[in-house]
């Protein structure tokens, strides 16, 4: 567990001293508001409320046993998954505690364990990410093959993927419904390639979760159906955390190595904030209020849209 506890947390290389005067302004006054004190009240609420729809979903499935109503369940645990990745989410952010043990194993348990994405893989993404948001040729979230987000990437397409990007406005929300697809190959990939104690303790957790979602499918459900489940479930899944995430920098600036911004201006020029009610914010897991995470990247889910006001 101790390469694991070095490998996993996400959030931006910390800044240089004597070039980030503002950031770390701006972080101390975040810090004072109190901001960055963990909410344990709310994680454990979530994190119960998670497992009991998770229990629910599974007693629902078992109970109607051989039945086409059971896409109706995949849809329910489509929104079920998503709502454990945003844990995970939080997690690689150490945003529910201080230890980074703890923060790591609750990482893996909901991202590698319940939903079958690997929580080491994912922390390194993020991690590029947040330290060059929307930067052409450092953060992997717009490095996408079937997407150009500049008229750069458009013009270097070639074939299909051309043809998709051409379309991509119309293409996009079909294409998330392949998202969760590409998280399990990617994260299948990271497992292959890798190697040690951590990758062999992710690999673990990533087969008990398939295992056990395809035994249970095929033994309750016929071979057309259960196709028919994994389609719906993972298709919504995908939808929805594509929804959650994408608005807060899709279509906003992207950057090369011939702009010089500082760390902040970074975080702040490449981010959007979507003000949404309280219900909104809850089933995005705050992640449409994402200025502030990055800018904090430990600031808990539950108070995480207060800094962006």
């Amino acid at each position: 567990m101790a390469s694991l506890d070095r490998e996993l947390t996400a959030g931006p290389t910390p800044p240089r001293a004597g070039r980030w005067s503002e950031y770390t302004q701006l972080s101390r006054q975040i810090k004072q508001a109190g901001l960055l004190d963990r909410r344990h009240g709310y994680y454990t609420a979530k994190l119960s409320l998670n497992l009991v729809l998770l229990a629910a979903g599974g007693a629902a499935f078992a109970a109607l046993g051989d039945s086409w109503w059971q896409l109706v369940i995949a849809a329910y645990l489509a929104v079920v998954f998503t709502q454990i990745a945003f844990v995970g989410h939080d997690a690689g952010h150490r945003q529910i505690f201080r230890s980074r043990r703890a923060n790591n194993l609750v990482g893996l348990v909901h991202a590698n364990l319940l939903v079958g994405i690997s929580f080491g893989w994912w922390v390194g993404k993020h991690n590029r990410h947040h330290t060059n948001p929307n930067h052409e040729d450092l953060d992997p979230d717009i490095d996408i093959p079937t997407l150009a987000f500049t008229t750069g990437q458009a013009r270097d397409k070639r074939g299909l993927a051309r043809v998709v990007a051409r379309y991509q406005a119309f293409l996009f929300f079909p294409l998330l419904l392949l998202e969760a697809a590409q998280l399990h190959v990617a994260s299948a990939k990271a497992i292959v390639r890798g190697s040690g104690r951590a990758t062999m303790v992710e690999a673990l957790l990533l087969l008990l979760h398939f295992v056990a979602y395809l035994t249970a499918l095929f033994l309750v459900l016929s071979p057309l159906q259960a196709a028919a489940f994994i389609v719906v479930q993972q298709g919504l899944f995908g939808l929805y955390l594509g929804c959650s995430f994408a608005p807060n920098h899709k279509g906003m600036p992207t950057l090369t190595d011939a702009e010089e911004l500082d760390f902040l201006r970074r975080q702040v020029l490449t981010s959007r904030n979507v003000r949404g009610s309280r219900p909104v914010n809850f089933s995005s897991a705050n992640s449409t209020t994402r200025s502030s995470t990055i800018c904090s990247p430990t600031c808990p889910g539950r108070t995480c849209a207060t800094p962006s006001r």
